[in-house]
């Protein structure tokens, strides 16, 4: 009888990437590479997703070792301007869901379109590399279990929250307290009974400002620029759900929504906050009200810029000085894509210089998904973004002239999406768009290649 003979190694790599080669590739499973899993699925666009945590959500999952969402997180938009269009969020959910919520979301919206059967969990993506210098390559893809395959295109979608910007402070070798960031805060239990510092005050430094008061022995609030809070709930309705109707031009609304504004909540500088030195809307608004509440009540203690650490004390810039025990710092996230070149990415200063924020000049089978921030944006813009990637890939593989004409497009200059708005020029504010402007700009080339 003749042996059975296995498949040499080098037949089965063969193999193995022979079946991969007309799929795309995607990183990532959270809302950003679920809206391109799901896109490419409608226009029958084979595709293989990874995703390094267990199961899918993203950062939505606290499980995730690389989620930096706590345990009282909550959207800062309204469900209902932050879903997918196509698969709403259940009315018993909470106007501004929890994590909980959003983790829940997110599986029922992959077990609905039956998404998971096209990730492999637990896997990492190490390194991805085209195989030549052509503006269409296939994509090696090695992976943390050891395999390495090459696929038709790349997506990524690995967002954008998950590698933490932490300052560096004069002095701070000689700090007796400890300085975290916010990346590794998930409970209040953190400040029993510790005069907490928390340096920044956006969404996520106002929203721990406001758990710490509750446990903390005392606690500050260090920034060094005005903000704009808005709440988020105006005449018992979700902020975000009210108007939009009428269209402004940039300069009436800023002066317009401005002076409403103050009509919720006061002035801000009342309580010891720097008065902005910037318009409404050229940064990312605080949905948070809260943390007036609290600095009215004396909870919370607004303090400049820091100058130096010494000992316990923290020095401000304005010659004050206080101990502290812990200094957490709300200093943001920076993008984050160690496992390609960032040549590959046309990096630009602070951010990769993509054609709408997704496509490569040159390279025509490589996308980033999400790597946009937008007051209102919600994940319906995200998907947006997928469905264009989808149609641009259906339209170049049917040979339409559409297709060829906006591949010439995205090597062009890059559209205007800033709606008239002057955005802070900040490592934070590199890829913020206006929600209205982009979105119009991606229905339009989605309509242009359908």
């Amino acid at each position: 009888m003749n042996a059975v003979l296995a498949p040499s190694p080098v037949a089965a790599t063969a193999a193995a990437e022979a079946a991969t080669e007309t799929l795309i590739a995607i990183i990532g499973a959270g809302p950003s590479g679920l809206a391109a899993a799901r896109n490419l699925q409608k226009l029958g666009i084979g595709f293989r997703g990874f995703e390094a945590h267990s199961d899918v959500g993203g950062l939505w999952d606290i499980a995730n070792p690389r989620s930096t969402v706590y345990h009282s997180a909550h959207l800062i938009s309204s469900k209902r301007t932050t879903e997918f269009a196509e698969f709403p969020m259940a009315d018993h959910v909470a106007d501004y869901p929890s994590h909980r919520e959003l983790r829940d979301y997110f599986a029922a919206f992959a077990d609905h379109f039956k998404l998971r059967e096209h990730y492999r969990f637990g896997v990492r993506v190490l390194k991805a590399e085209p195989l030549d210098a052509s503006d269409k390559p296939l994509w090696r893809i090695t992976t943390s279990d050891g395999q390495s395959a090459v696929y038709a295109g790349l997506v990524i979608a690995n967002g954008t929250l998950s590698e933490p910007t932490l300052p560096s402070f004069k002095g701070q070798e000689n700090f007796k307290g400890s300085i975290r960031h916010t990346a590794d805060y998930k409970h209040p239990s953190l400040f029993s009974d510790k005069r907490v510092l928390i340096v920044g005050a956006g969404n996520s430094g106002c929203d721990i400002a406001v758990d710490a008061v509750h446990y903390a022995q005392s606690v500050d609030i260090s920034l060094r620029r005005g903000y704009y809070f808005v709440p988020k709930y105006v005449f018992g309705k979700p902020a975000d759900t009210l108007g939009g109707a009428i269209k402004l031009p940039a300069r009436f609304k800023q002066a317009i929504d401005s002076v409403v504004l103050k009509w919720f909540t006061g002035d801000p500088v009342r309580f010891g906050f720097p008065k902005p030195d910037y318009k409404m809307y050229e940064s990312h608004p605080v949905v948070n009200s809260l943390v007036l509440y609290h600095a009215g009540h004396g909870d919370i203690g607004v303090r400049g810029d820091i100058d130096h650490l010494d000992g316990n004390s923290v020095h401000f810039k304005d010659g004050t000085a206080r101990d502290y025990d812990l200094i957490l710092c709300a200093t943001g996230y920076k993008l984050h894509y160690p496992f390609i070149d960032h040549a590959l990415l046309n990096w630009k200063g602070m951010a990769p210089g993509l054609f709408l924020n997704i496509f490569h000049p040159r390279l025509e089978n490589l996308f980033v998904m999400g790597m946009i921030e937008a007051s209102g944006i919600g994940w319906q813009g995200r998907y947006e973004q997928g469905e264009l990637i989808a149609r641009f890939l259906k339209a170049r593989a049917d040979g339409k002239a559409a297709a060829a004409t906006f591949a010439q497009r995205k090597t062009g200059p890059q559209p205007d999406l800033s709606g008239g708005y002057k955005y802070l020029k900040l490592e934070r504010m590199a890829y913020y768009v206006h929600k209205d402007t982009y979105r119009g700009a991606l229905r339009d080339a989605i309509s242009a290649l359908s």
